[in-house]
C-alpha cells in the first residue's frame, strides 16, 4: 500500500483501490490510522482476528471520509469496578476499531481511587480497596473485597498505547464530591474524624474540605506528568451540601490547570460557579446544559443521560440483567441527534458507568453493540436510517465483534448466561 499526504479535513483519508494496488492519502497520522481501519473492514471479519486470517480480494473503488466531530468519546469508569491494565488496553482497541478517539478514564470515586500518587501512598493502599460491594441496587452486600490501581508506568503505557491508535486518554479525578476513597485514605481532607471507602452506589454526601486545595494541586500536578492530554477532567458533579467555599475550590483548581497549560473539563453542575476560566463542559443532565455552557463561552461535549448512558437498560423486558435507569435501545442510541451545533460543540461522548458491571464480560454486554451505533452517530454526517443500519450491523459488523471476542448483547435479547436473575436494579 502506498501512503501519501493529502489536503483533507483533520483525521480524513482517501482510499483508492484499483487492480494495481491500494493508495492511502491522508490528512495526518490519525487519518492514516482510520484509512487502515477502513481497509481492515473491507478485508472482512477475519481481518479482526489476532492471527490466522487470509487476505481476501478487495472491491475496487474510492473511499473518501472524515469525521463529523473532533471529540468522539467514551467514558470508562474504572473506579466503581476496577479494570486491569490489560482490559483497558483491550477497550482502547475496541474504541479504535470504531474510530472513536477519546477515552475519558474515570479514575477516582467514592468506591475506589485508582491512580498512584507517590507523595500520597495511602490514596491507593487504603483508598484503592473496599471490603464489599452492593449487589445490584437492593442494598445487599456481596462480602467480597474489591480493588486495584494503576502505577504511573501502567498509565504511561495506556497513554502511549492509545496514542498509537489515535486515541487521547482524558483522565478524571472527581472532586469535591465522589471523594470518599480519598477521605478514607486521608481523613484530614474532610470535616469528619474518619471515613470508609464506600461500599454502596448512589450519591454520597461526604465532601472534601476546601482546605484540601494544596493537596489536590499536588495530585493534579502529578497527573499532568503522566497524561499529555490537552484536556484534564476535574468532575464537580453531584455535591449535595456544597458551599460557596466548595465552588471556589473547584474554580481555583480549574485556574491551576489553566496555569499549567491545560484546559479543565467539568460536569455541567460547575456552570453554577462564578468566574470559571474557559472550560470544556460535559453536558450530562440534559442538552440544555450544553446550550447554556456554549452561551457562557465554554466548549461542550454532549453526553446526555437521556440518550448516551450505556449503563442504562437496553430493553424493558424482565430478563434484562440488573435493569438500571431509562430504556436506551440500540435504535434509540442510533437515533440520537445533538441539539447543539456550532463551533462550541467539540463532540459527543457515551458513558460506561460500572456500578453494575463487575467484570469485563458485563462491560461488553452493556457497551456493545450500542457503542457501535454511537460511533456512527459521532463519525457520520447526514441523515441516518435505522432500517438501513440494522442489516449492516447484523451481517457485517457483529461478525467483526465476534472475531474480536466481544460478548455483546444479541439483537433479540440476552443469552441465558448474560441474565442476572434475582439481582435487583433501579429502573426508571
Amino acid at each position: 500500500m502506498d501512503v501519501q499526504p493529502a489536503s483533507l479535513p483533520p483525521e480524513g483519508y482517501r482510499l483508492s483501490i484499483s487492480p494495481s494496488g491500494v493508495v492511502l492519502s491522508c490528512a495526518d497520522a490519525a487519518g492514516e490510522f482510520y484509512g487502515r481501519q477502513t481497509l481492515r473492514q473491507l478485508l472482512g471479519p477475519s481481518a479482526f482476528r489476532v492471527a490466522g486470517f487470509s487476505p481476501s480480494s478487495l472491491p475496487c473503488g474510492i473511499v473518501e471520509d472524515h469525521p463529523r466531530f473532533g471529540w468522539r468519546g467514551c467514558l470508562l469508569d474504572v473506579a466503581r469496578h476496577f479494570r486491569t491494565k490489560a482490559e483497558v488496553l483491550r477497550f482502547v482497541d475496541l474504541l479504535a476499531a470504531h474510530k472513536l478517539n477519546v477515552l475519558n478514564l474515570h479514575l477516582t470515586d467514592d468506591q475506589g481511587w485508582r491512580f498512584e500518587v507517590p507523595e500520597f501512598p495511602r490514596l491507593t493502599s487504603v483508598g484503592g480497596w473496599r471490603p464489599s460491594s452492593m449487589t445490584g441496587s437492593g442494598g445487599v452486600q456481596d462480602g467480597r473485597p474489591h480493588g486495584g490501581f494503576y502505577t504511573g508506568d501502567d498509565l504511561r503505557e495506556i497513554v502511549a498505547y492509545a496514542a498509537s491508535r489515535a486515541v487521547t486518554v482524558v483522565p478524571e479525578i472527581d472532586i469535591p464530591g465522589h471523594a470518599r476513597a480519598a477521605l478514607a485514605a486521608y481523613p484530614s481532607l474532610g470535616t469528619e474524624p474518619s471515613y470508609e471507602v464506600w461500599t454502596s452506589w448512589g450519591i454520597s454526601t461526604s465532601l472534601l474540605s476546601p482546605a484540601s486545595l494544596d493537596f489536590f494541586r499536588k495530585v493534579f500536578d502529578h497527573l499532568l506528568e503522566i497524561f499529555p492530554s490537552p484536556v484534564i477532567a476535574l468532575g464537580g458533579d453531584e455535591t449535595p451540601g456544597a458551599t460557596g467555599e466548595h465552588r471556589t475550590f473547584v474554580r481555583l483548581l480549574a485556574e491551576h490547570l489553566v496555569a499549567r497549560g491545560r484546559t479543565p473539563m467539568g460536569w455541567d453542575e460547575v456552570l453554577d460557579i462564578a468566574g470559571l476560566p474557559s472550560m470544556v463542559i460535559g453536558a450530562w443532565r440534559d442538552e440544555q446544559a450544553g446550550i447554556r455552557a456554549a452561551a457562557a463561552g465554554h466548549d461542550v461535549v454532549l453526553c446526555p443521560e437521556q440518550h448516551l448512558y450505556l449503563d442504562h437498560r437496553q430493553s424493558a423486558e424482565p430478563d434484562e440483567p440488573i435493569p438500571v435507569g431509562m430504556v436506551h435501545t440500540l435504535e434509540d442510541v442510533y437515533a440520537y441527534e445533538p441539539a447543539l451545533s456550532g463551533p462550541r460543540l467539540r463532540g459527543v461522548q457515551a458513558q460506561v458507568w460500572t456500578e453494575h458491571m463487575d467484570d469485563v464480560r458485563r462491560v461488553d454486554y452493556m457497551a456493545f453493540p450500542r457503542l457501535s451505533a454511537f460511533a456512527e452517530v459521532a463519525w457520520s454526517s447526514g441523515p441516518r436510517d435505522y432500517a438501513e443500519f440494522l442489516p449492516r450491523l447484523r451481517d457485517h459488523h457483529l461478525p467483526r465483534l465476534d472475531a474480536l471476542g466481544v460478548e455483546y448483547r444479541p439483537l433479540d435479547g440476552p443469552h441465558p448466561w448474560q441474565t442476572r436473575p434475582g439481582v435487583p436494579g433501579r429502573p426508571r
